[in-house]
């Protein structure tokens, strides 16, 4: 075998090594086969709206509706995952998914379908995702056997999100053209039955039995909110992802008028920016999972906010079609590299406990913070127009980047000691640190003097 074969292999290795784990090969297999569909009936769902339609603003409807459980649901989803086996409430939100899936296949295929009926099985579907996301987000810690190889299953998750979301529409498009609709919504029912063969298959160690007394809900929702915005570096990373999904991530919906207004193009020129989006959310994830260790995540965070803030100020300002997708690519890496080392960060300093808790919040600031944004990007953009509106959003995705650097070195302060006592590698330990000397590692009360204790 000659050299550059041993390197090849060895960063192939690297690259997936979180697929060491049995039962993460098992939720990859599976989970690749359902977000493809998943990506069918989002495509399929929204130009049905539009044929039966023909209303921009029902379009909205229907994604506000799919969107906002997550933020009334999404944190008592957290509660349940932390008292509850997360792999028996995952299979039973897949059953629920392929059940909506079908139901929404009957109505089409049987020419009953209207309007309100997708309105009705998109809010079903929206609460059922509300439940899973934070369920499934602190599920993968159970899965990978090797706790280093964490940041390379998030990283890993998220390419089989961008991958599916570049495969998915492009077959979705040709079934609409051809056969209709509701194919899409049978093979992505059909789709769902790959992720429970692979959650019933999985062989999972039992997890520590909880002595703490159960409380109310509320209570332990107040608790987790607690731990998680009275500990600051959560709270920074929940503050920044909620203000860059908030203000930044609008720019998909103002897409197709700059496909058609800004640009002259048309249906194809919105195809090429998203896709351009997306290329560069896949060139992020397989960056991160080639990463051996979350070595520099912090520095990193930053880096990604920085340029996801200047690929929608360049966007914005554009009226170029190749510097356009160019700014989108780079918005793109910039967008994934962030959430997803944010995402390994957090799951790798939080209490086991409270992991539910805290992952739902983190779906919150993400998914939650969406609708809104959305809905303020249209409004102010018929206000005061789509460039300006996006300027708007990354100059405030820029001031919130500037001050969680400046929050950067007490955050590593704070990090490495959690790091140390987790047993994680000091490689590891020292990955949101700077390679100064290191601060002394204080007892459990000390680095949580901010946090009440349960």
């Amino acid at each position: 075998m000659t050299p550059l074969s041993t390197i090849n292999i060895s960063g192939i290795r690297t690259l997936l090594r979180a697929l060491r784990s049995r039962n993460y090969r098992l939720f990859v297999a599976g989970q690749s086969v359902s977000l493809v569909g998943t990506w069918m009936q989002q495509i399929a769902m929204s130009w049905l709206v539009y044929r039966l339609t023909g209303s921009a603003f029902m379009l909205g409807v229907v994604g506000f509706t799919s969107q906002i459980p997550t933020l009334l649901f999404a944190p008592v989803a957290g509660v349940l995952a932390d008292r509850w086996n997360r792999r028996r409430l995952l299979i039973i939100t897949q059953a629920l998914a392929m059940v909506q899936a079908a139901l929404l296949a009957a109505a089409v295929l049987s020419g009953v379908i209207q309007v309100w009926h997708i309105v009705v099985l998109s809010l079903l579907l929206g609460v059922v995702n509300a439940f899973d996301i934070p369920i499934r987000q602190s599920f993968v810690v159970e899965m990978v056997s090797l706790r280093e190889d964490l940041g390379n299953a998030i990283a890993l998750n998220s390419s089989m999100v961008n991958g599916a979301r570049l495969i998915g529409p492009a077959i979705a498009g040709l079934l609409v053209a051809s056969v209709g609709e509701g194919i899409c919504f049978i093979l992505n029912s059909v789709s769902y039955l790959a992720v429970l063969v692979a959650l019933v298959a999985m062989r999972l160690p039992p997890r520590p039995h909880n002595q703490k007394q159960r409380r109310h809900i509320f209570h332990e929702l107040r608790e987790g909110f607690n731990y998680s915005f009275g500990f600051g570096p959560i709270r920074s990373i929940l503050l920044l992802v909620a203000l860059v999904s908030l203000t930044g991530m609008p720019y998909s919906v103002l897409a197709p008028v700059f496909a058609k207004e800004v640009l002259h193009g048309g249906v194809h020129t919105f195809g090429f920016l998203m896709t351009a989006s997306g290329c560069g959310a896949l060139v992020g994830t397989v960056y991160l999972a080639s990463r051996k260790s979350v070595l520099g995540l912090g520095k990193l965070i930053v880096r990604a906010a920085f340029l996801f803030a200047v690929g929608i100020a360049v966007f914005a300002s554009s009226s170029n079609i190749p510097l356009s997708l160019i700014s989108l690519v780079v918005a793109g890496f910039g967008a994934m590299t962030l959430i997803a080392s944010c995402n390994t960060v957090l799951q790798t300093i939080l209490e086991e406990d409270k992991r539910g808790r805290v992952m739902s919040f983190f779906t919150v600031a993400f998914m939650g913070m969406a609708p809104f944004g959305s809905f303020g990007a249209g409004a102010m953009a018929g206000i005061i127009g789509p460039r300006e509106t996006l300027l708007i959003g990354a100059a405030c995705c820029l001031i919130g980047t500037l001050v969680f650097a400046g929050y950067l070195p007490q955050i590593r302060e704070k990090v490495h000691p959690i790091y140390v006592k987790m047993g994680i590698i000091n490689e590891v330990a020292q990955g949101m640190e700077s390679a100064t000397e290191q601060p002394p590692l204080p007892d459990r009360s000390e680095q949580h003097e901010v946090l009440p204790h349960s």
